[in-house]
This record gives C-alpha cells, sequence and structure tokens, in this order.
C-alpha cells in the first residue's frame, strides 16, 4: 500500500512576465487561470519531471483579458494610492458586469450583513454604516481542475448568500476533485469505491468496507482489518475515494475550529494554513485566521446576509 498523508495537496500558481526585450514583473499583474491537465498526462509524466510537465500544462490568461481599476490620484513623488489599489483582472465583459453588478449590491445593502471583497481578500461585518469587525481572507484560485474527462472549477461565486448554520470543530467530507488533485500529484489514477463493494487487489487482496470503515481481507483470511484513518487509500497505484459517511471519507482540522455554511459547499471557516490567508489559494470556500472566524461564529447570526463581489 502506497502511503500518502491526508493533507490536501495544493496546486502551485505561477506568475510570469515575459516580454521580446528585458523581462518585469509587476505585482498582481501575471493570473493563472487555468490547471488543465489530463490523467494520460499525468501518467506519462515521472516523478522527476512532473512539475515541470504540468508548469507546461498550464494556460495563461488570454490577451484580451479585461482589467480595471478605480481612478486614484497621487503626488508627483509617486506616493498615491494607486499603489494600494486592488488590481481586478476579469476574463469577460460578462464577468466585469457581474462583477460591477455584485458590487453595486453589497454597497446598496444595510442593516446587519457580512460583506466579502474577492479581490481585495476582505471580509468586513457592517450594522448599518458601521463597520465592526475586519478581517483578511483568502478566496479561491479561480483555476479549473482537468482530470479523467471531468473539470472542476474553483471560484469564489458572487451575489447574495446568507449564513445558514454555524458549527464547531466541523468535519470535511472532501469532494472528488480532492482525490482528483491527490491523483494528479502522484500520477495515480482514479476509482471510486462503492459501499459493500469487494475490489480484489493484484496480489490477491480484498478491498472493501464494513459499516463505516474501508479496510482490507489478506488472501487466505477472512479477518476483516480497517486502514489508517489519517492516509488516503493507495493500492496497485490507483487512489480509491471512500464511500461517503465513512471513517476515511472525514478529515477533522481542515477546517479549522468553526464554520459558517453558506450553501452549495461554499463556507467561512478557519484553518491550519495560516500562511494562505490573504491570497487567492481555495477552492472556493472562504478562509479566516481562528481569531476571525470565531468572532464571527460568536457575533454572526444564522441568517445574516452575506455579499460577495
Amino acid at each position: 500500500m502506497m502511503r500518502i498523508n491526508h493533507t490536501p495537496f495544493r496546486l502551485s500558481l505561477l506568475l510570469l512576465a515575459l516580454s521580446s526585450g528585458a523581462a518585469h514583473a509587476q505585482r498582481g499583474s501575471a493570473v493563472v487561470d487555468t490547471l488543465a491537465v489530463s490523467q494520460g498526462d499525468a501518467t506519462r509524466a515521472s516523478s522527476s519531471n512532473w512539475l515541470v510537465a504540468l508548469l507546461k500544462k498550464i494556460a495563461r490568461r488570454s490577451d484580451d483579458s479585461l482589467t480595471t481599476a478605480d481612478d486614484a490620484s497621487g503626488d508627483e513623488d509617486g506616493d498615491s494610492e494607486s499603489s494600494m489599489m486592488t488590481r481586478r483582472v476579469f476574463t469577460s465583459r460578462k464577468d466585469s458586469l457581474a462583477y460591477e453588478s455584485a458590487r453595486s449590491s453589497a454597497e446598496r445593502s444595510s442593516g446587519y450583513r457580512v460583506v466579502v471583497d474577492i479581490f481585495a481578500h476582505q471580509l468586513y461585518v457592517i450594522d448599518g454604516s458601521d463597520t465592526l469587525h475586519a478581517a483578511p481572507v483568502a478566496t479561491a484560485m479561480n483555476a479549473t481542475l482537468t482530470y479523467g474527462g471531468r473539470s472542476w472549477r474553483f471560484e469564489t461565486p458572487r451575489g447574495v448568500r446568507k449564513v445558514l448554520s454555524k458549527d464547531k470543530d466541523p468535519i470535511w467530507t472532501p469532494p472528488e476533485w480532492h482525490y482528483a488533485e491527490v491523483a494528479l500529484e502522484n500520477q495515480l489514477r482514479l476509482k471510486t469505491l462503492l459501499r459493500g463493494q469487494t475490489v480484489r487487489l493484484r496480489d490477491g487482496t480484498r478491498l472493501t468496507t464494513r459499516g463505516d470503515e474501508v479496510g482490507i481481507i489478506a488472501p487466505g483470511e477472512k479477518e476483516f482489518v480497517p486502514l489508517v484513518l489519517d492516509e488516503h487509500v493507495v493500492f496497485d497505484n490507483t487512489i480509491f475515494v471512500p464511500p461517503a459517511g465513512t471513517k476515511h471519507r472525514s478529515i477533522q482540522g481542515e477546517l479549522g475550529h468553526f464554520r459558517l455554511a453558506l450553501g452549495d459547499g461554499y463556507q467561512l471557516h478557519g484553518t491550519p494554513y495560516t500562511n494562505s490567508i490573504g491570497a487567492g489559494v481555495t477552492h472556493g470556500c472562504i478562509r479566516l485566521r481562528d481569531e476571525d472566524i470565531e468572532w464571527l461564529f460568536d457575533n454572526v447570526p444564522v441568517g445574516t446576509r452575506v455579499y460577495l463581489y
């Protein structure tokens, strides 16, 4: 059995700026939009050159992307507010209009509410015209993962949502894209294990489920041996997706100590990866530091509107 720890693997985003003369990098000007790697490509890549092969597959944002920023004035010495501006990059005119609509909705909002500026990676809790709490957040990477004929888009949705529920020490049930990421990182095949199904491995071992556990039965034996909980299920160069509801499909600690659910799998939650706060690295959710998500848990009631733009 190949052991892979349950800590999710992160897809690296490379920021490049090339020109025919000297190469100059401008802060925030290059944004990776698509990560598209086929299962066949991942299988053919060797462990030594996998990263190079992946980077070659990263698609650059097209030249006709629409980039806008609010006007700002500055003095002749260059002490300008523009140095603190958030650069906003849109994929199309439609994308730009959707942003303007969501921002306008947030600006017109009233009452007790949460507002998230996705581009600026900032969250605000506002009551009327008073800002009660402000916090940096991590938002989506705005990328597409393509693997094995399927695609997953990772972005934080714009619009208005509500806090549907809150809970402490939430348990994360990884979606299938998580296992596709791991398969891609480790050049593995991907297979879904159904509850009650038995898969005979190359050496005669049987992989199966009993109750809420995934385990194996050794060749010639009858005893069911549960697998280690904090490792992925990997045999015969294949990562198996455990059935929903089993212990092996549940990960503790990945969402921090508190969670506010927004529906459709999107959440405000904590994270053990505090260095990611302030960046676009998530798969759609909004991550906060421990002290900030705890404040939201204590002070934002279920039913509160959340404006995202």
